[in-house]
């Protein structure tokens, strides 16, 4: 009896022959261009790297970016003399991009080249979907730079609840975050609706209440956008995306979690503009800011800022990294995550399993760095290997979670760090918090009130230095609010910071007590944040009603 020939399943055996053969030979080539080879049909595909390369450029260059850790670009290609590719590469590295080639088969490219589709949700102009990288996006930001002006687009476009109508709140109101300055968006359903809030200089602020329909459409968009999966919403998921802006790549982190009336979502803007102020530009006072210019300077050491999370430690640090960066030395940090991209540093990100802050820092210590920045001294662990660096011949740069500077040092011994150690690592402990700044053209004089004299004056009774001591304490400042206003316009820092000395270093050794330290440095001559918050409190800079809500007067 003749056997029946299975057509189809010999078409697939010779098809399956064929990839494999296109494989193999691609591998062939890959070692004759001397490129490392890869198979994007078997490997996942980073969204972010996608987005870097416009499909239009991929197609033409026959290249796809397949994966992206920080300013490093993974790029597959499959004819490595195609004649877009030097272009591509070229406007690549201009970007401030390392680009890394890897050869890959026909089939590959197709496949990457098929990943634009999803991708095309977040970037490309449909009917109803807003282009996020063009310049209606910077008009929009322009439009809605102000509370009252976002309400109204709101009201408009919730009005007709057509989806397509509906489908441009997520990118009017990214556009108006932008306008405003946020620094977080919150969506957060409650029982009654869904409230929309934006962060405005560190404060929470009521923007919109939507109903369930344009939340679920909200929803869906922001997931899609950040690469996270529209099917679940009984557990967090973490995701991100980015925005062009002005030519410059702004990174948007998404967090959500399920809650009672459905899932609440935060979305963190790291715009890069955020640390873009120079090192003089922080609001030190300068007798501080003259110190701090030789301590960060130094070989070797240590420098620690504190406080508590959202006052701006990172961005202090980011400031320092920036201002002894230079070609002769080598700086790396430790982040978790990166949370801007500086040029000429080399930036690695925790993953919380194999690569942590302490088995990070004992790696970086095999890279020869000069300068070292460890996001935060969260253990034992990473403490005595931070102190151990500083030790051996690196500046090491770090954060801790403490109330002041003096803090700093006993929180060390209590992660287990000898106190007799500390001193000869330790060169600078700082703590700082974050005021928000009046708007200088709507803000107003007043008279200080009796208390208000009486508190400032007892503050200065520590200060050290007749030089600092405010001439009087009677004329404060108050913000104006408008519509749509607060009356203030950005933040700045607050900065106390103690420096190691013969004294210190000896009274460490009896493993004092923060306030203890506190007094004992009294005579270094520096500001207390309190004192510090005063002075630009007296000068205009903030409100007295800003100071008293991050510092403890009356208690230094």
């Amino acid at each position: 009896m003749p056997t029946h020939f299975d057509t189809d399943a010999e078409d697939s055996k010779l098809a399956r022959l064929r990839e494999r053969e296109e494989e193999d030979l691609t591998q062939i080539l890959a070692e004759k261009y001397r490129f490392p080879y890869t198979d994007l049909t078997a490997i996942p595909i980073n969204m972010d790297a996608l987005r870097v390369v416009p499909e239009k450029e991929a197609i033409e260059a026959e290249a796809v970016a397949f994966d992206k850790n920080g300013r490093h670009l993974s790029v597959a290609i499959h004819n490595p003399n195609n004649s877009h590719l030097p272009a591509l590469e070229h406007a690549l590295q201009a970007r401030g991009f390392t680009v890394e080639r890897y050869m890959i088969s026909k089939r590959s490219l197709a496949v990457g080249l098929g990943r634009y589709k999803e991708l095309s949700l977040a970037t490309v102009t449909t009917a109803g979907v807003f282009d996020l990288q063009g310049d209606e996006f910077r008009s929009m930001s322009e439009d809605l730079s102000s509370v009252p002006a976002l309400k109204e687009f709101l009201d408009k476009s919730l009005v007709a609840k057509k989806n397509a109508q509906l489908s441009q709140i997520f990118e009017g109101l990214l556009a108006s975050a932008f306008g405003l300055k946020a620094s977080d968006i919150h969506i957060e359903p409650e029982e009654t609706g869904v409230r929309l809030r934006f962060r405005l200089d560190g404060v929470l602020t009521d923007i919109y209440t939507f109903d369930d329909h344009a939340y679920r459409l909200l929803n869906s968009r922001i997931k899609l956008l950040s690469g996270l999966k529209l099917n679940v919403g009984n557990r967090a998921q973490d995701g991100r995306f980015s925005v062009v802006v002005n030519e410059k790549e702004v990174e948007i982190r998404t967090s959500i979690i399920p809650g009672n009336y459905g899932e609440s979502a935060v979305l963190r803007i790291l715009d890069p503009s955020a640390i873009s102020h120079s090192f003089s530009e922080m609001g030190v006072h300068p007798k501080l800011l003259e110190r701090l210019q030789k301590e960060i300077r130094r070989p070797n050491g240590m420098l620690l800022t504190t406080g508590p999370t959202g006052s701006g430690k990172t961005t202090t640090l980011y400031a320092f990294l920036k201002e002894v960066q230079t070609p002769e030395i080598k700086v790396v940090t430790i982040e978790d995550p990166i949370e801007y991209h500086l040029q000429g540093i080399v930036q690695t990100q925790t993953n919380g399993k194999d690569y942590t802050f302490a088995s990070g820092l004992r790696s970086v210590l095999r890279q020869d760095p000069d300068v070292i920045m460890v996001g935060e001294i969260r253990d034992a662990d990473v403490a005595a290997t931070a102190i151990q660096a500083a030790l051996t011949g690196h500046f090491v740069l770090s954060t801790l979670h403490t109330n002041n500077a003096a803090g700093a040092f006993p929180r060390l011994v209590d992660l287990g760090i000898d106190p007799k150690t500390i001193p000869s690592a330790v060169t600078v402990a700082m703590a700082q918090r974050l005021v928000r700044t009046l708007n200088k053209e709507t803000r107003v004089k007043r008279p200080a009130t009796p208390e208000e004299v009486s508190l400032m004056k007892k503050e200065f009774e520590t200060c050290t230095d007749p030089a600092l001591i405010p001439t009087s304490f009677d004329e404060l400042w108050s913000p104006t609010e408008s519509e749509g206003g607060s009356g203030y316009k950005g933040r700045t820092a607050v900065v106390e910071a103690i420096f190691m000395d013969d004294e210190l270093a000896e009274f460490l050794r009896t493993n004092p007590s923060s306030s203890d330290i506190q007094k004992n440095t009294r005579r270094q001559g520096y500001l207390t944040m309190a004192q510090d918050g005063i002075l630009k409190a007296l000068e205009g800079i903030t409100t007295i009603e800003e100071v008293v809500k991050v510092v403890d007067l009356g208690h230094s």
